[in-house]
């Protein structure tokens, strides 16, 4: 469970901090995001980035139970796939490219991402 509540509050941390930053700098967000998508190097290297947290999240915690660890082994899971699929298939996020473009898709990912850096931080610092 420690490692649970660990990884909870890394998560947590992160969510929050780019949920806020979405909240309060869409522009520059969006233009962000514009730009990774645009670039194949930032494409390639998240790709390794999430296969390294995917798999140490698995290593660490590949914990399929009843209560509230199994989404961060869900998150290891999803990073580990992203990060294969960004390798293997890199042009096949070019799809994504017009999404980023609409409002409407970035203010639910703020939304989803300030939603569930709130459920990581509460079961990282809050629920012991």
């Amino acid at each position: 469970m420690e490692t649970a509540v660990l990884i909870s509050k890394i998560i947590g941390v992160i969510y929050l901090s780019f949920g806020i930053g979405l909240l309060f700098n869409k522009k520059y967000y969006s233009k962000v995001l514009q730009e990774l998508l645009e670039s194949t190097t930032y494409l390639i290297f998240g790709g390794f980035l999430a296969i390294i947290f995917g798999l140490l999240i698995l290593e660490y915690h590949n914990i399929w139970s009843n209560n509230w660890p199994v989404i961060i082994t869900v998150v290891g899971w999803a990073a580990l796939i992203k990060g294969i699929l960004l390798l293997a298939f890199p042009t096949s996020f070019n799809s994504f490219k017009p999404l980023f473009k609409s409002k409407g898709v970035l203010n639910f990912l703020t939304v989803f991402v300030i939603f569930f850096g709130c459920i990581f931080s509460y079961f990282g610092f809050f629920s012991n």
